[in-house]
């Protein structure tokens, strides 16, 4: 059991939440601000992530044309803002405790 790989992807999973959550990113501005986040996803782990995030329920989709290509763009759910709420507040709580000791 890799704990450091677990914790990274779950930090990824709250991060396109977040992401999705303050726009309407499509997959190539996701993956732009992940990499500046200092996550290196690839389109292999990254669609399958959002397809599994909107199977849960915590993601939508619309697809439209930009610069005459389709683009899937994604934004939260209501039950996606309160997982990240939920999480954020998970987080928070895990800080306070590392940091304190």
């Amino acid at each position: 059991m890799d704990v450091v790989k677990d914790f990274r992807n779950g930090a990824l999973r709250l991060r396109v939440l977040h992401l999705a959550g303050s726009g309407e990113p499509h997959g190539a501005v996701l993956s732009a601000h992940l990499a500046a986040s200092g996550h290196q996803v690839s389109p292999g782990t990254l669609y399958p992530l959002l397809h599994r995030l909107q199977e849960a329920g915590l993601l939508k989709s619309r697809s439209e044309v930009v610069d005459g290509r389709r683009v899937r763009r994604y934004r939260s759910t209501k039950r996606g803002r309160r997982a990240l709420a939920d999480c954020r507040a998970v987080l928070a709580a895990l800080s306070d405790d590392v940091a304190a000791e």
